[in-house]
């Protein structure tokens, strides 16, 4: 399918699809048509069906596959189900990025999920970045009202000219909303999307005091109903851009209804754990984008400091990318 007659899909698809969640409705696409083996050799097997992608993460290495296209903005989906089990020290992201194109100035929205030792749940970590503001982590924790290694759960990133949504299960759980005082951190360049499973064991679980252990190996994290609709563009373009329609369709899709904004606000009073608006470790003068809200504040205290650490820079698509031949097929 060539650039035009994806733009024309985009556009044709948008249409009539913003009010409420109508999102939810868009295509589900084969993995072939959209993406590629970044990494991992066979440790990246997609199913027969051509829709449901399996990574894997063993001693020998981690896997992950990356979008065929270059997005300016869009919506980014995959119903994704993790690893039982002790998973400590065993990362597994769904991100946009741009680190092999700006390799000093990279912008990145990331879901990035957190193993845990055996008896603890799950973790969800939300963060961005622009133009290289990586000194500025601007990362939100979460819990999870459902066991995320028994099914399959949808997780989804909307990410528009003012705003990025970032939604478990159709329900919204952080907004973020471009600000005139936030300037290049609001991430504006085109951007790949990617799917990894990594050892993050030197900070993932309580600050690095749990790691990896392989004899638990190997951790599969499996992801189905692919959904990626955005404004494909041409990154060799010195200023790509997207159609007006394309924005103002986006636009009305990052508007959040009154019913979505209850469960956001719900969500988040039950479920967050911490949020750097409230890190004072970090931060001595909170960030222009921040609302404090002295109850939350409050309610986030009790819980202890978090350790952060980067997406690797090898999962990039210049540094591992393989063509998708080289991944197994067989049943998940």
């Amino acid at each position: 399918m060539g650039f035009i007659t994806r733009f024309l899909v985009f556009m044709s698809l948008f249409t009539g699809l913003v009010s409420g969640f109508a999102l939810q409705k868009l295509p589900i696409i084969q993995f072939d048509e959209g993406y590629t083996h970044l990494f991992g050799d066979q440790n990246l097997i997609v199913h027969r069906d051509g829709k449901s992608v399996r990574l894997t993460l063993d001693e020998r290495t981690g896997s992950g596959f990356v979008s065929n296209d270059i997005y300016l903005h869009g919506f980014f989906s995959s119903s994704i189900k993790l690893p039982a089990d002790y998973s400590a020290g065993v990362v597994i992201a769904f991100y946009l990025s741009n680190g092999d194109l700006y390799e000093k100035n990279h912008d990145e929205i990331d879901f990035e999920f957190l193993g845990n030792i055996r008896g603890k749940e799950w973790r969800i970590q939300t963060n961005i970045y622009g133009n290289g503001s990586t000194h500025l982590g601007r990362e939100e924790r979460y819990n999870l009202w459902f066991d995320p290694t028994e099914d399959f759960h949808q997780y989804s990133i909307l990410w528009s000219l003012s705003h990025i949504i970032f939604y478990v299960d159709n329900v919204p759980i952080r907004e973020v909303k471009r600000t005139a005082a936030m300037g290049g951190d609001f991430p504006a360049k085109p951007m790949s999307l990617y799917a990894t499973i990594w050892d993050g064991s030197k900070w993932a679980t309580d600050g690095g005091k749990y790691g990896v252990n392989y004899k638990y190996a190997p951790y599969v994290a499996r992801f189905t109903d692919l959904i990626l609709h955005g404004c494909a563009v041409d990154p060799t373009e010195k200023f790509p851009s997207c159609e007006d329609e394309a924005v103002e369709n986006l636009q009305l899709a990052s508007e959040i209804t009154e019913s979505q904004r209850n469960k956001m606000e719900i969500f988040r009073q039950k479920h967050m754990t911490y949020s750097y608006c409230y890190d004072h470790m970090r931060y001595k003068v909170v960030l222009s984008e921040c609302v404090v809200n002295p109850a939350e504040a409050k309610r986030l205290r009790v819980y202890d400091p978090v350790t952060f650490g980067g997406i690797p820079r090898g999962h990039r698509r210049g540094k591992h990318r393989s063509r998708s031949r080289l991944a197994g097929t067989e049943s998940i």
